[in-house]
């Protein structure tokens, strides 16, 4: 596989230049924060998605949980995320450098969003190893988190591309699965597996055998690469993407930016980095994975935000807000409210109930998932003002 010399050295190159470096003192965080959120309207908007909200009564959103997790092992921070966000952004991690903020114009998919990351660090220093972790996801304990990501950074450094899967506590049918492969051979990281194959999200019977297997994760996104080696991939599956997202980098440090950014980002393929690097990238035998053992939740919907914050006292409601007025008798499920209007709910169980100022939402945890359809039958509508 080739790619412009110019602008990514060869990936074998870059990696034996490197290999005396520890490979931690290579390491650069970039946490992709887009998306909207869809299935937790009205309380994810597109102007204030779910990062950037405390779902899990931490005090912290999730954002800013994110940039703690990762902060201490890595030599910089980069956020890629929305135009729009960038106040809010700014305001949650005051000790972003000016440098390591990547705005996007319109959203693009996490291929383009990762691999202009990728693209802009290989510019910086051709050594980097990057690691990519989403800006809207529920991890604990910490210390578990960061071993699997050192042991992913020490496995990226021989010259791999690195995914941490979590080892399924369910047989979930919403997520992808990797399939493990045999053991790696890894200093520093002992749990290094090379990975068989991506599988996409499977029925209830599939899912059961994967996790009866024991040699099934969950694709939770995570990604840890040599940018060379990354570039490499994105240059031989998706040419003209590559050849964009390096046009912008190559423009990011000059008074050119706006007007490349400007130019070139609204043509850009939008696909993810599964399909654009991953999958091909493991089909070539360059992929490998970190067996995750910490708790995860991407707070996909109101019942994920029902279990991570379960009812604090006999009420049986989990109350999530600054203001809540909540009385209960006989009732389950979650309220979200931002108002101090009083809610009551009598003889209902399992139900979700988000108050904000211009909108109402009322359903099950059930039916969470539909949510979704809601924000589109909205949107045909022209109600963009509560969306």
């Amino acid at each position: 596989m080739n790619t412009d010399s110019a602008a990514a050295p060869a990936a074998s190159d870059a990696i034996r230049d490197a290999a005396s470096v520890p490979a931690l003192e290579r390491f650069h965080a970039v946490i992709p924060a887009g998306g909207v959120g869809t299935r937790l309207w009205p309380l994810s908007r597109a102007a204030a998605p779910k990062f950037l909200h405390d779902l899990t009564g931490s005090g912290q959103t999730l954002i800013r949980a994110t940039w703690d997790r990762l902060a201490p092992l890595a030599r910089g921070v980069m956020v890629v995320t929305g135009e729009a966000h960038e106040g809010a952004v700014r305001r949650q991690l005051p000790d972003l450098q000016e440098q390591d903020l990547v705005l996007e114009p319109e959203p693009k998919d996490s291929a383009a969003a990762i691999g202009l990351a990728a693209a802009i660090l290989s510019l910086r220093d051709p050594d980097t190893i990057m690691g990519s972790f989403a800006a809207d996801q529920v991890i604990g304990p910490v210390e578990v988190f960061q071993d699997a990501v050192a042991q992913a950074v020490a496995t990226a450094a021989t010259g791999r591309i690195v995914t941490i899967g979590i080892t399924p506590s369910h047989p979930a049918t919403g997520f992808g699965y990797i399939r493990s492969g045999r053991r790696l051979r890894v200093e520093g990281a002992p749990d290094a597996h090379d990975v068989a194959a991506f599988v996409e999200k499977p029925d209830r019977r599939v899912a059961e055998r994967y996790v009866t297997s024991g040699r099934y994760l969950w694709n939770a996104g995570m990604f840890v690469a040599p940018v060379a080696l990354m570039l490499e991939h994105l240059a031989a599956h998706e040419p003209d993407l590559h050849a964009g997202i390096m046009e912008i980098a190559r423009a990011w440090d000059t008074p050119q930016r706006d007007e490349v950014m400007a130019r070139v980002w609204p043509g850009l393929k939008k696909t993810a980095i599964d399909y654009a690097v991953a999958e091909p990238a493991a089909t070539a035998g360059d992929v490998a994975v970190i067996p995750g053992t910490f708790t995860w939740d991407d707070v996909g919907d109101f019942a994920a935000i029902a279990r991570l914050n379960p009812a604090r006292d006999a009420s049986g409601i989990t109350v999530i807000g600054d203001t809540p007025r909540v009385y209960s008798s006989d009732a389950s499920g979650v309220v979200v409210t931002d108002s101090d209007r009083v809610i009551a709910l009598i003889g209902i169980e399992d139900v979700v109930v988000v108050d904000t100022g211009d909108a109402l939402l009322v359903t099950t945890t059930e039916h969470a998932q539909d949510v979704k359809k809601a924000v589109e039958s909205l949107k045909a509508r022209g109600a963009d003002d509560v969306l």
